[in-house]
């Protein structure tokens, strides 16, 4: 029976033997590579909302939260070192049903965010073409590194540290043209549109900066050394990740104007393309320097497109393993020991949400899924910390217990906040959330009275 393409269910095995390929570089390239779109697009989103002051605040609120989050997440993830990340640290600290809450918060996160970044690629790619071409761009790059991925690990990381690499060297050259054109007088206007409500509605967006990091945990179990080499990745990934959105906000709203990173003309529609919108108004649209911008710019949507979807297979995979997902999903491929099956699931489900045409619902999608996993991870620390002291923690956060409170604290705050500026996506995210719940509840309870019958 053949599923896709080549790929046939005799391909695949009914064991969990990841291969163990990844270096410390290989994970400081992940971990950057996961997020860097978000300094290409998404986050200028939240500047209708609150503004370059209004913005700004919720950046900082939003670094302090992933700095505070990542350290102590790091310590999960070396002590724990699994493919499911939160899904595995949430199970072993609170049994089967906190973990699937866990996991199943990480798979959204994982699933939809990669949708949002493919329609950057497709608007990048767009400014080249005669228009109305976004989907099939963004459908295409789906299958195309979907195929990447299931190729095998290494090929796949190393692909995505080559780009990541482009992709930062990208950002330092825009801001290299664009910083001596900053105008304090122009960045600071109308800095604060929707007043102090307007920095909570720009959360999600300023989330979107860091959305992911986390992902560096899901390749765990296919990372040499891992007690040693998390820490490392995670660690330099981050603090790369804080100084490349320092640089980028600062350069891009400087040149014009928050609303000339938005909008083409007044009144036109919100863009996926702000850093070609501050470069256009130095050099004009038709320079040499623009167009370098744009196709150089896209290695650095594609380094987190690339990068996530390889994180998501892995959620998805550990689902299927333990049998909350399709038994199916938690094999890997014979050949390439990849999670072959869960990334072309992934990518399906992708593909329908492409065809919403909501970029930014599709981003604060993916927040939600995010914070409920940052609770829920730094809650489970707490209580491993309280009931296995015992547990090897080759590295441990600094400021115990100050950090992984902070960064309780923050995500609950910001979980909270975007469900009273985003109602809508809320419904259908915790209607999702909740519905798989109950679908787990009752297979959970049939399972049981089956051992019970059976026995």
């Amino acid at each position: 029976m053949r599923l896709s393409g080549s790929i046939e269910v005799n391909e695949f095995n009914d064991g969990t033997q990841l291969e163990r390929s990844l270096g410390p570089l290989m994970l400081w390239g992940l971990g950057v590579g996961y997020v860097i779109s978000g300094m290409y697009f998404g986050w200028n989103l939240g500047l209708p909302e609150g503004g370059v002051l209004g913005m700004a605040i919720a950046t900082v609120f939003v670094i302090i939260m992933y700095l505070t989050f990542t350290f102590s997440y790091t310590e999960l993830a070396c002590s724990i070192p699994k493919a499911g990340g939160a899904f595995d640290y949430a199970q072993k600290a609170f049994g089967p049903r906190i973990g699937f809450l866990a996991g199943m918060a990480q798979n959204i996160e994982f699933i939809f965010a990669p949708p949002a970044i493919a329609f950057a690629i497709a608007a990048y790619l767009d400014t080249f073409t005669t228009g109305n071409t976004i989907l099939p761009i963004a459908i295409g790059s789906y299958l195309i590194f979907t195929f990447i991925n299931i190729r095998g690990v290494k090929i796949a990381a190393s692909f995505e540290l080559i780009i990541t690499i482009i992709a930062i060297l990208e950002l330092l050259l825009f801001s290299g043209i664009t910083l001596p054109h900053f105008s304090y007088e122009k960045f600071s206007l109308n800095p604060l549109p929707n007043g102090v409500s307007g920095i909570f509605a720009a959360i999600p967006f300023a989330i979107w900066f860091f959305l992911a990091i986390e992902g560096v945990a899901n390749v765990a179990e296919e990372t040499k050394d891992p007690q040693r080499n998390i820490s490392i990745g995670f660690g330099s990934a981050i603090l790369t990740l804080v100084a490349l959105c320092i640089l980028t906000f600062i350069s891009a709203t400087g040149v014009a104007g928050w609303e000339a990173i938005v909008y083409k003309q007044a009144g036109g529609a919100a863009l996926d393309t702000p850093l070609p919108l501050a470069l256009s108004k130095i050099v004009g649209e038709n320079s040499w320097l623009m167009h370098l911008l744009v196709s150089v710019g896209i290695f650095g949507l594609v380094a987190s497109f690339h990068g996530i979807i390889l994180a998501a297979g892995r959620s998805t995979y550990e689902f299927g393993k333990v049998g909350y997902f399709p038994k199916a999903l938690g094999t890997t491929h014979t050949k390439y020991k990849t999670p072959a099956l869960a990334l072309i699931f992934n990518m399906l489900i992708g593909i329908i949400a492409l065809f919403t045409g909501k970029t930014s619902e599709i981003i604060t999608m993916a927040c939600f899924g995010a914070l409920t996993l940052y609770m829920i991870s730094m809650i489970s620390f707490f209580k491993l910390r309280k009931d296995f002291p015992q547990l090897e923690r080759p590295y441990k956060v600094p400021f115990y217990p100050y950090f992984p409170l902070v960064a309780l604290v923050f995500s609950t705050i910001a979980l909270v906040s975007m469900t009273f500026n985003n109602t809508k996506v809320a419904f259908i995210y915790f209607s999702l959330l909740g519905g798989s719940y109950l679908v787990f509840l009752v297979m959970n309870r049939l399972q049981e009275k089956r051992s019970l019958s059976g026995a």
